[in-house]
C-alpha cells in the first residue's frame, strides 16, 4: 500500500472504531465528557477525604484535566487519544483503600447522574466502577496485599 492508501485506511478504521464505541451509542459526546470529568473533578477537590490526596500529587491541574479527557475520551468513544499508565501512578498512593474508592465512586455517580442523560450516565458508572476494581486489584497486587496463589491443584 502507498503512503496515501494506507493513511486513508487506517483514517477509515479509525472512523469505524469511533462509531462503533460504545459511548456513541447512547450519545456521548467529547463535550459531554469534558463536562463530566471538570464537574466531577470540581468536587473532588473540594472534598475532605479525596481533595487533600489529589491536591498532594496533582501539580497542574489544567493538564491532569485534559489527560482524564484524553483517558475517558478513548474508554467510551475510542479515539485512542490516551498514552498514559494510571496503574503505576496509582499503586503508588499509600493510604488509598477501598472506603476511598467507594468515595470516589459516590461522587462519580451522582455527578453522571446530573452531568449526563440516563443511558450516557449508566455507562459513565459501569465504566468507571469497573475501572476502580481494576486499579483496586492492582494496587493490592503492587502492595503485596494479596494472598498467594495456590501451587497444588484443587482436589
Amino acid at each position: 500500500m502507498q503512503d496515501e492508501e494506507l493513511i486513508a485506511h487506517r483514517a477509515a478504521a479509525a472512523a469505524r472504531r469511533r462509531l462503533e464505541a460504545p459511548g456513541v451509542a447512547v450519545g456521548i459526546t467529547e463535550d459531554l465528557i469534558k463536562s463530566q470529568v471538570h464537574a466531577f473533578y470540581g468536587q473532588v477537590r473540594a472534598d475532605p477525604m479525596l481533595g487533600p490526596i489529589f491536591e498532594a500529587k496533582i501539580e497542574d491541574w489544567d493538564e491532569h484535566l485534559a489527560k482524564l479527557c484524553d483517558f475517558w475520551s478513548s474508554v467510551l468513544l475510542m479515539t485512542g487519544r490516551f498514552k498514559g499508565a494510571p496503574m503505576p501512578a496509582h499503586a503508588r498512593l499509600v493510604g488509598v483503600g477501598a472506603g476511598h474508592f467507594e468515595h470516589w465512586l459516590e461522587i462519580w455517580r451522582t455527578t453522571a447522574r446530573n452531568i449526563c442523560p440516563p443511558a450516557a450516565a449508566d455507562m459513565f458508572i459501569a465504566r468507571a466502577e469497573m475501572i476502580a476494581r481494576s486499579l483496586q486489584m492492582g494496587m493490592a497486587v503492587a502492595r503485596g496485599e494479596l494472598p498467594p496463589l495456590r501451587s497444588a491443584p484443587l482436589a
